[in-house]
């Protein structure tokens, strides 16, 4: 946690977090749809979770997530890429914080568990 009110001291912080605290930092909205059904309003992101991308040069694109990279605390989407200048396609990565869940990855049971969602 947090304890300083320094902006330098806070990012820092968040730079040299240890990865399970780094994770911490994935969690993303959840549609209304989705938060009625689940009793959740953030969860964090995983693989396979169908989100929509709500800011940024890509807004209101769809599509699943591909990988989530705790390291640069970034996800990856289906859909969302960018040109290089020697014209290859790489995948954009998208901070947690600007993409809405739509659809859950349901694959562990204990996911909406740990949250206190139903079961």
């Amino acid at each position: 946690m947090v304890t300083s009110s320094q902006p330098r001291k806070q990012r820092k912080y968040r730079y040299t977090a240890p990865l399970h605290i780094k994770s911490k930092f994935l969690n993303s909205h959840v549609s209304e749809d989705v938060a009625k059904e689940n009793g959740v309003k953030t969860i964090r992101v995983i693989e396979g979770d169908t989100v929509k991308v709500m800011r940024g040069d890509h807004a209101g694109t769809e599509g699943k997530v591909r990988e989530v990279d705790v390291k640069h605390e970034s996800v990856t989407v289906d859909g969302v890429s960018e040109v290089k200048a020697d014209g290859k396609e790489v995948p954009r990565r998208i901070h947690a914080s600007n993409l809405l869940i739509t659809k859950l990855n349901l694959d562990d049971e204990r996911r909406l568990g740990k949250k206190g969602g139903k079961k």
